[in-house]
C-alpha cells in the first residue's frame, strides 16, 4: 500500500491545495491520501481570529471529499503541542507498518527539510513528494537540495509537477473579509466560511438568491450527496416550469432538502429541541424521515425560507394528503433527479411527466412496496397522501 502524508494549517483550504493533492495521487499512484490539518505548526503561527481545529478539520472534509482516495484526520489536532512532523510519520508508520510512506511537501518546505526536527527519521521512515510549480530558481533549489538529502539521508524524493495557481492562503483570507467571495476556494468551502461567518464574512443568510444559497447548501452535505441535491435541483426545475410550480421557490427547497442529512440521531434531536419540532414515535427513532423535520427547521429559521418552501422540505420523504404542487415538485424531484438509478426509475420518470399526480401515486406505492420488502413500517403519511390520491 502507498500512503501519501498531507499536513498543512488549510487556513483555508483553496482549489491549489486540492490540486496539488490530485497531482500527488496521480503521480504517486497512492492507495490513500491523509490529509491531516496541523495544531501548532512548528514553522508559523496559526493568524489571530483563524478558525477552530473542528471548523478547519471540516473545511478539509469539503475541500478534499472529491479525491477518492483521500481520508481527511485529525490526528495531529488531538495531539498536544506543536505538529512535527516526524510524529505523524511515525503514526502513520505505527498503524500501517507495511506501507510506503510519502511525506507530501512544497519546494519551500524541501529547501529546509534537513533543519527540520528529526529529519533522519522522518526519511528513513518516508519517501517525499515534493510540488513543482516552475518558479524561478526553482530547478537550481532542486539540484542542490535533492543530491543533498540523497546523500545526508539517503532520501528518495519525487517531483510532482502542479500547475501554477495565484492561490495564497493569506489573500484569500483578506479577499474573503473585504468582500466576502472568492473564486479560489472548492463551493462547499466557500459556502461553509460564509455561513459560518469566518474570516470576517458578514453573509445574510436570510436573504440569499438561489445562486448565492448553493455553496452553502454544499456546506451541509457529504461529498457522495452533492451530487443528488444538485440533481435535485435540476429536477425541480423542470418540473416546476412543467407544471407551473414557483422556480425560485423549487430551487431554494431542492437545494435544502438534504441539509441535515449526514447528522446522526443525537444531532437530529438537539435541532428538534432546538426547534421545537414535534415528532411522532416513528420519527424519534428513524433518521430518514427526521431529516425532512430538521432540515425544514433549519430552512425556516437559519435561512428564512417561505412557508411554502419549508412546507416542501419538511414532507420530502413520507408525502401526506392533499400536498401542494410545490410539495409534489420536490418529493418527485428527489425520486426521479438524474442521478437515481434504480428498477423502474424510468418508468416512474415517465409517468410524472405525463401527469404529476399519477407520478406520485406510483412513486407513493413504489415507496410501500420497497418498505414491505425490506420489512420495515410504512409511515401513516405515505399510506394517507396515496389514499387521498386514489379518492
Amino acid at each position: 500500500m502507498r500512503i501519501g502524508i498531507y499536513g498543512g494549517t488549510f487556513n483555508p483550504p483553496h482549489v491549489g491545495h486540492v490540486h496539488a493533492a490530485e497531482e500527488a495521487g496521480r503521480v504517486l499512484n497512492l492507495d490513500k491520501l491523509l490529509i491531516i490539518p496541523d495544531n501548532l505548526p512548528p514553522h508559523k503561527e496559526l493568524p489571530e481570529g483563524s478558525p477552530t481545529n473542528a471548523q478547519r478539520l471540516e473545511m478539509a472534509k469539503l475541500a478534499f471529499g472529491s479525491i477518492p482516495c483521500a481520508e481527511i484526520s485529525d490526528m495531529e489536532l488531538c495531539r498536544e503541542g506543536k505538529s512535527y512532523s516526524v510524529d505523524t510519520v511515525r503514526q502513520v508508520h505505527e498503524q500501517y507498518p507495511d506501507a510506503e510512506l510519502w511525506l507530501l511537501m512544497g519546494s519551500d518546505m524541501l529547501k529546509i527539510l534537513h533543519l527540520w526536527h528529526e529529519p533522519e527519521t522522518i526519511l528513513r521512515l518516508a519517501k517525499v513528494g515534493t510540488f513543482s510549480r516552475g518558479d524561478a530558481g526553482e530547478d537550481a533549489m532542486f539540484s542542490e537540495m535533492i543530491p543533498l538529502l540523497r546523500s545526508n539521508f539517503k532520501a528518495e524524493v519525487v517531483r510532482i509537477p502542479i500547475a501554477p495557481m495565484k492561490a495564497a492562503s493569506s489573500e484569500i483570507r483578506h479577499a474573503l473579509e473585504k468582500s466576502g467571495m472568492t473564486d479560489l476556494l472548492p463551493a462547499p468551502v466557500l459556502g461553509y466560511i460564509q455561513r459560518e461567518h469566518l474570516y470576517g464574512t458578514a453573509t445574510d443568510l436570510k436573504r440569499l438568491t438561489p445562486e448565492q444559497l448553493r455553496p452553502i447548501a454544499l456546506s451541509y452535505l457529504k461529498h457522495r450527496r452533492m451530487r443528488h441535491v444538485l440533481g435535485t435541483e435540476e429536477e425541480a426545475v423542470r418540473l416546476a416550469r412543467r407544471y407551473g410550480a414557483d422556480e425560485t421557490q423549487a430551487r431554494i427547497a431542492a437545494l435544502l432538502h438534504d441539509c441535515t442529512k449526514k447528522l446522526n440521531l443525537s444531532e437530529q434531536m438537539a435541532l428538534c429541541a432546538r426547534y421545537d419540532v414535534a415528532l411522532d414515535d416513528m420519527e424519534r427513532t428513524t433518521l430518514k424521515l427526521l431529516h425532512a423535520k430538521t432540515g425544514a427547521a433549519v430552512a425556516q429559521h437559519v435561512f428564512g425560507v417561505q412557508a411554502a418552501v419549508s412546507e416542501a422540505i419538511k414532507w420530502h420523504t413520507t408525502g401526506k394528503a392533499d400536498m401542494s404542487l410545490l410539495e409534489k415538485v420536490i418529493y418527485l424531484a428527489d425520486y426521479i433527479e438524474p442521478s437515481r438509478d434504480f428498477p423502474g426509475v424510468d418508468a416512474l420518470r415517465r409517468k410524472v411527466y405525463d401527469n404529476l399526480d399519477a407520478g406520485l401515486a406510483m412513486g407513493l406505492e413504489m415507496t410501500i412496496e420497497e418498505m414491505h420488502e425490506l420489512g420495515e413500517p410504512v409511515h401513516p403519511k405515505t399510506l394517507e397522501a396515496l389514499q387521498f390520491l386514489k379518492g
